[in-house]
């Protein structure tokens, strides 16, 4: 019994691995020039949904990396 739960708890990660992987979902390395244009645009106090459209990077990937560099990004700063 405990071998088959195992065994099925393994198909279910391996069948996300592969629905990620079918979505072409990949990560990006941020560059400097990436860090310098968020942080642009921060001081500008763009919107995040253009900031996220202009470098084609989610707006939660956004927020997570200006929490990260300790940088205001949004309506709340």
């Amino acid at each position: 019994m405990l071998h088959v739960a195992h065994s099925n708890r393994r198909r279910s990660r391996v069948a996300k691995k592969a629905a990620k992987k079918k979505n072409g979902a990949k990560r990006r390395e941020w560059t400097a020039a990436d860090v310098r244009e968020l942080k642009s645009h921060s001081k500008a106090r763009t919107p995040v949904a253009k900031i996220s459209k202009l470098t084609k990077r989610t707006v939660g990937s956004l927020r997570q990396k200006a929490l990260h560099l300790g940088i205001g990004l949004g309506h709340q700063r």
